[in-house]
């Protein structure tokens, strides 16, 4: 009961936080007065100045497309470039030198795209100067980034004829100035005070009680957590990501995060809702994704609390932090796969065969359960358009959503963007699975190795960083592998959409009907889920029968995995 409680209590906060921060958004996209428009619109007028930005000239689908394609690949080649070069750049206290060019390809990719993937351990192998000059420079762009998209893609669906997708470049700043930079510094000050460390200091040096030096990583921790948890990144400072006591020390802490993972996804169904100026469309939207969410964390957290029945002791703590408990673990769970975010207080490869089957399916059916910031939504869209296509088959009307026709060209453009998960997950997995050289990062044999290899790629696709530990994401084979499938899964995503952006903003909108297909009712809501389980989860069923699955049905026979 008190865990129940406290997964509403999580909800109620956590939903009237989104609407509200809904309310600002709305004005932020528009350009209008808001209420940190006094201290930053001076900054932000200043940005445009300088690199000559006219803030009132839309870009069409392709000129959009073109921005995020041309920024994205300039941050890589700078990230990439400061990771190459650490060794011999300022802020590097302890003297740590270059990454490899595998993985500084693999990092750097993976944080352009907002996967922040990790195959290293961050206290071990950057320097401050990557940390926050490379990485979290990357979360607060990365972010943007996906929540401009979505704001464009919004547009797309619910502006005026031929009145434009907006600008990438204001969409992108004034995400990070009024969004992001403010929300990020609330809650690095809140970690602060719970006990995470932000300094420039090196690596404390300390003699133990038993004599014995000890070598403690510390650093400007507390402002990478905030913005890896708000712009749904995930990459961690330390190895262990949010399971380590200096990044996520007390149980505080771990509800400020796990609330600030949803915050931001979740207010943009009511954007959605205030931008097409009909609530209900957002509040479907939203009932779709939250009833998903508590499908999945009910599984994750009868199997946690309900324990291994081999061993018969209680609830599931291997790879568990005391401090949170089984509970508070599942929650975390959920929410890091639901969205793409990535990060961890507790290690998933020890999760109970149907949680991990669970996290999988969340990643697999591209993030669209809330998801990562912006990346999340569109990704719905996507799925809306699907079900209206269907909803139109079935009552032989022409499919349309929010007054506008859904033809053939917006269906095939979400096909190609749908097909880009199972192409990327099923045929990254089957050759890591049959080529010598890739099986190498696999740790277990039989079933549960399988499952590590869909979850490596099905995060990499997903956009997601996290993985299941026992998998060595560090073989070349891998970083090279992962990093041109997180491309795949982020890019293959943002292209198609803003394109039926820019196909349904050139429709002029027609009126609504008595025989026109209501998007905003019960019956919408259970379309689109039942969508998203034909099109997403049941693509992968063969092959989670096999890993997660075949895992499950071995437990309870008595057999072990």
């Amino acid at each position: 009961m008190p865990d129940l409680i406290g997964y509403i209590l999580y909800a109620i906060v956590l939903t009237g936080g989104g609407y509200l921060l809904a309310a600002h958004m709305i004005r932020v996209y528009a350009g209008e007065r808001n209420l940190l428009s006094p201290l930053l619109g001076p900054v932000e007028r200043g940005f445009y100045s300088l690199a000559g930005i006219r803030p009132g000239a839309s870009q069409g689908w392709r000129g959009y497309a073109l921005a995020v394609l041309g920024f994205n690949l300039a941050g890589f080649g700078l990230l990439y470039a400061i990771l190459r070069l650490q060794g011999l750049l300022p802020l590097n206290p302890d003297g740590i030198g270059a990454m490899s060019p595998d993985l500084a390809f693999n990092t750097a990719v993976s944080f352009v795209t907002n996967t922040n993937w990790q195959a290293y351990s961050g206290e071990a192998q950057l320097s401050y100067l990557a940390q926050m000059a490379g990485l979290t420079l990357q979360n607060f762009v990365s972010a943007a980034t996906g929540m401009a998209v979505a704001v464009a893609v919004i547009r797309g669906f619910t502006g005026t004829k031929d009145s434009g997708l907006g600008n990438f470049w204001c969409d992108m700043t004034r995400s990070v100035l009024y969004v992001l930079l403010p929300l990020s510094v609330i809650l690095g000050l809140i970690l602060i005070l719970q006990g995470v460390p932000q300094t420039l200091l090196g690596a404390a040096h300390v003699t133990t009680l038993e004599g014995a030096d000890q070598v403690i990583a510390r650093g400007p921790a507390a402002s990478q957590v905030a913005i890896k948890q708000l712009g749904t990144n995930g990459g961690g400072f330390f190895g262990v990501n949010s399971a380590h006591p200096f990044e996520n020390p007390t149980i505080v802490s771990n509800m400020f995060q796990t609330m600030a993972i949803l915050l931001i996804p979740v207010s943009f169904c009511f954007l959605f809702g205030r931008m097409a100026k009909d609530g209900r469309q957002g509040w479907a939207i939203f009932a779709a994704m939250s009833a998903m969410f508590v499908l999945g964390l009910t599984v994750i957290y009868l199997g946690e609390t309900g324990g291994n029945p081999l061993l018969g002791a209680g609830a599931n703590m291997e790879g568990k932090e005391l401090r949170f408990g089984a509970a508070l673990s599942a929650l975390w769970a959920e929410a890091t796969t639901a969205a793409s975010n990535g990060s961890v207080n507790a290690m998933h490869d020890s999760f109970m065969p149907l949680s991990g089957l669970v996290t999988l399916i969340n990643m697999q059916i591209g993030e669209v359960i809330f998801g990562g910031v912006g990346a999340g939504f569109y990704g719905m869209l996507l799925y809306v358009v699907l079900a209206v296509f269907l909803a139109g088959l079935m009552v032989g009307r022409s499919p349309e959503y929010l007054g506008r026709k859904i033809e053939g060209r917006e269906v095939t453009l979400a096909i190609l963007a749908f097909l880009s998960m199972p192409l990327g997950i099923l045929v990254g997995g089957a050759i890591s699975a049959t080529v010598p050289m890739a099986l190498q990062s696999v740790q277990d044999a039989g079933p549960h190795g399988l499952s590590e290899i869909l979850y490596g790629y099905s995060s990499a696709i997903g956009n997601n960083g996290s993985a299941f530990a026992g998998w060595g994401a560090a073989e070349p084979w891998q970083t090279t592998a992962l990093g041109l499938a997180m491309l795949l899964g982020r890019y293959a995503i943002i292209v198609p959409m803003l394109a039926i952006a820019g196909s349904l903003i050139a429709k002029q909108q027609s009126p609504s009907t008595a025989g026109t297909f209501p998007t905003h009712g019960p019956l919408f809501v259970t379309l689109l889920i039942v969508t998203v389980v034909i099109f997403g989860a049941l693509t992968f069923f063969p092959v989670l029968a096999l890993g997660p699955i075949a895992e499950h049905t071995a437990l309870i026979a008595g057999q072990g995995y």
